[in-house]
């Protein structure tokens, strides 16, 4: 990279702007503990990152052109992959009723991305080679590479004029209901996340707001959150104007804080983990969790 690029680069960051993904940091107070004072994004990339944004399953009933999802999809397969494996698959599915078997959601188009060892698997075996994918290890480097592809192909269509809803309702219900309505191979394939691309139905109010600073980013070294750090995040969640809830109405449901709605109401009560879940099955069907030796 040219010495002038790696100025303006460190220029920028030194103005607090630093966007990844979904995620939006700028720089504020230390203690702070969302996004505060945010600057104008520095170029159109920056731009569409900063103005990504959910729609929660309210899409018209309109289709988006094949061009389009070509685009996106060729955006995609140019994530960061470890090794260059791209140990994905991404399923197109435009089938609206298919659509919402499949992740609960419709919309124009759903992408739903797999981890996914077949396509390696198989060329190695023709080749003679032995390879087994076959542990923990491999699944989570599979299920990065499967994550920056998908946030890719998010970036993709939101430049595009395309909005997503990115869900893990794959991952509700009978999760063995994906492997069959879409064919998916048992072994060394495990769908990760899928992403429904269309146009709202309405523009949303508000964009989500993020947290930014203590307990997100970690300066140096991570650093324990202290007890103050703590309760600012709580009065954060708190704040209507900061949009980081997912309820409005917690204050007049009973609720102290939001994050009391959030534990209690949402989450369900969190509870240890006493059984092997539905997921841990599917992953060991998969071929992904090593066999536990005596």
């Amino acid at each position: 990279m040219k010495k002038n690029r790696n100025n303006d680069r460190r220029t920028f960051l030194q103005r607090g702007a630093l966007v990844g993904g979904g995620l939006l940091l700028m720089r504020a107070h230390s203690e702070s503990a969302t996004v505060q004072g945010q600057s104008q994004p520095a170029n159109e990339t920056l731009k569409t990152i900063a103005n990504l944004r959910t729609i929660h399953g309210n899409f018209l009933d309109k289709e988006v052109p094949d061009a389009m999802i070509q685009q996106v999809l060729q955006a995609s397969v140019r994530a960061a992959n470890a090794s260059n494996t791209q140990s994905y698959s991404i399923v197109v599915v435009k089938d609206r009723a298919l659509m919402q078997q499949v992740c609960t959601y419709r919309g124009g188009c759903m992408l739903l991305y797999c981890v996914d060892f077949n396509r390696l698997k198989a060329g190695a075996e023709s080749l003679g080679h032995p390879y087994f994918p076959d542990n923990i290890v491999n699944f989570v480097t599979a299920s990065i590479n499967t994550a920056f592809a998908a946030q890719t192909a998010v970036i993709a269509a939101r430049s595009l004029g395309l909005d997503c809803l990115t869900t893990n309702g794959i991952h509700r219900g009978d999760m063995d209901r994906v492997w069959k309505l879409l064919e998916l191979p048992q072994k060394h394939c495990f769908p990760l996340i899928a992403i429904v691309l269309g146009y709202p139905a309405q523009e949303p109010d508000h964009r989500m707001g993020r947290l930014a600073g203590a307990g997100v980013v970690h300066n140096g070294k991570y650093q324990p959150l202290t007890k103050d750090q703590v309760e600012k995040i709580t009065v954060a969640y708190d704040d209507p104007g900061q949009h980081l809830g997912l309820n409005d109405t917690w204050k007049t449901d009973g609720y102290k804080h939001y994050l009391d709605w959030f534990f209690k109401a949402w989450a369900g009560g969190s509870k240890p983990t006493k059984k092997e879940t539905q997921m841990l099955s599917l992953l060991k069907r998969s071929g992904f969790v090593e066999a536990q030796k005596a």
